[in-house]
């Protein structure tokens, strides 16, 4: 079973508008509210997919009781740990072309009491534990660190800034960054495929297991020790990028934990992330939106190629 840890939960609504006007009065055509976080999306896109996974996350007031009957209604297991305050809100808005902007609440604070709540209630079975987003103001910095050593070779990050970079001197199995993560875990500008390549075989010399960078519409990469995989899909009708490099983590860890290796591990992230674009808002893709998805790979992509996003 794959476990997914999401200390600062959101309810995601996005809102879809024809052109975004800043400044100016704009009139929705359309939204939606769907249970967020990149933990809980990546249990959701699992469970959506016919894996076996558990959200582990806080919740609080009537934000995180709406998410939990929410997350039962999906058929997500979870398991909450209760929390005084309320679960944030985040707000995307989304153009015609999808094009998105995003308002990212802070979230509650996590107590003492709350994060050893919570590191308690991940099982020492799991096959994969994925700490997965940002930490809610406060939240001691040897949290994550404390949760790779203590799962260490099934340890899964995917987080941003200081966090990131303490998770990733205990050498976890694998992470996620994106490109612009990528670049500030590595202290240097990154322009092409040959920079990423170099920046994550970096880190695996360091200790880290596995660099899955996701690129957006530029692809994927997958490295490690022995093995270099770049893939990509063309998406003809984006509607949200929300949740997509959550979807392309549970496409990797589900290939991961049904035993493919790193080219179809990665070949199914990518597929499942480009499925994920052609929904709207926070919506995760099944077997029958994937399956409209083409995706190219190959172990020798270009160097060269530079970077568009």
């Amino acid at each position: 079973m794959i476990v997914t840890l999401t200390p600062n939960p959101s309810i995601d609504r996005t809102i879809t508008v024809p052109q975004l006007a800043v400044g100016e009065v704009n009139r929705a055509l359309g939204s939606r509210v769907d249970p967020g976080g990149k933990g809980v999306n990546v249990a959701r896109a699992l469970v959506r997919n016919g894996a076996e996974a558990l959200a582990v996350l806080p919740l609080g007031g009537p934000d995180g009781a709406w998410m939990a009957q929410a997350l039962k209604a999906d058929g997500v297991p979870h398991h909450v740990v209760a929390i005084p305050e309320d679960t944030r809100t985040n707000v995307a808005i989304v153009d015609a072309d999808g094009e998105t902007t995003k308002v990212n609440e802070p979230g509650p604070a996590l107590r003492a009491d709350d994060t050893a709540a919570l590191a308690a209630a991940i099982p020492e079975d799991a096959s994969f534990v994925a700490l997965c987003g940002s930490l809610p103001a406060g939240t001691d910095p040897d949290f994550l660190p404390a949760l790779v050593r203590r799962f260490r070779g099934r340890a899964v990050v995917d987080t941003s800034g200081e966090p990131l970079a303490r998770a990733v001197a205990q050498g976890p199995a694998l992470i996620k960054p994106n490109a612009e993560e990528l670049a500030e875990l590595v202290g240097r500008e990154l322009l092409t495929i040959g920079d990423v390549v170099d920046a994550a075989r970096s880190l695996v010399a360091s200790g880290v297991g596995v660099v899955v960078a996701s690129l957006g519409a530029d692809g994927a990469l997958w490295v490690d020790a022995d093995d270099l995989v770049f893939a990509h899909a063309t998406v003809e009708h984006p509607l949200s990028t929300v949740g997509a490099g959550d979807c392309l983590l549970a496409g990797v860890l589900g290939a991961l934990d049904a035993g493919k290796g790193p080219e179809q591990a990665l070949r199914q992230g990518v597929a499942w992330g480009a499925a994920s674009v052609s929904l709207p808002g926070s919506a995760v893709p099944g077997p029958e939106d994937i399956a409209r998805t083409t995706v190219r790979s190959t172990t020798e992509p270009d160097l060269g190629t530079t970077l568009t996003h």
